[in-house]
């Protein structure tokens, strides 16, 4: 698969460093994975643009910025198991697995887990995992997890995801009421409790319960 050419990587990267994306690791893991394959059809011409874009199951792929400040403050360390919820394109979970030690995504939308895993094959991801089911329950048998992610916005933080947090884990999660107004949350679990942080402001599908219907 041919990348980008040199100038679009480099205005890519500069977008992602003026929208706060700092941290280096999470950056090199960004310039590594190509966003291009991710993006489908008429839009793949825009695939190297910071802006979320339409993928197929009604589903979006987020704007690489929300993206990397997402990892970033995932703080993720190349020992750590992390869930994601979520598996949309698979661009999230292909640049998890750069900085992490195995990656477990799930989607209620077999097509799109299907597709993402093409993309994992031919990027040879070996340490993503992808699977087809519910994720507001997140993944049980492979439980507790030191990163959880959460890429649809839930009212709360989602109780089973939480019981699935290792102490002294992060999960990442944007959460609102309605598509208008959404707060990107990271919660961070010690043996005390739960400590919430505000980050910004997002605008994500909502995380649904149930599989997808096939398209």
């Amino acid at each position: 698969m041919n990348g980008p050419d040199p100038e679009t990587k480099m205005q890519f990267l500069f977008a992602l460093r003026s929208r706060g994306v700092t941290d280096s690791r999470v950056l090199e893991a960004m310039e590594q994975v190509d966003r291009g394959p991710f993006v489908r059809g008429i839009f793949t011409e825009r695939a190297y643009e910071d802006t979320p874009l339409p993928i197929a199951c009604g589903q979006t792929i987020s704007q690489p910025s929300v993206v990397g400040l997402m990892t970033q403050a995932l703080q993720v360390s190349p020992r750590d198991t992390v869930l994601e919820v979520g598996t949309g394109s698979g661009y999230q979970a292909a640049i998890l697995a750069k900085l992490a030690r195995r990656v477990y995504t799930i989607d209620r939308h077999a097509r799109l887990v299907r597709e993402a895993r093409m993309i994992f094959d031919t990027l040879q991801l070996p340490n993503v995992t992808s699977l087809v089911g519910d994720g507001s329950f997140g993944l049980p048998d492979q439980a507790p997890f030191d990163r959880i992610i959460v890429t649809a916005a839930a009212e709360d933080p989602p109780g089973p995801l939480l019981a699935q947090l290792k102490p002294g884990g992060i999960m990442v999660v944007p959460v609102g009421q309605s598509d208008a107004v959404q707060t990107l949350i990271r919660v961070r679990k010690s043996e005390d409790g739960l400590d919430y942080d505000e980050l910004r402001p997002v605008r994500f599908v909502p995380l649904l319960e149930g599989l997808g219907k096939e398209a």
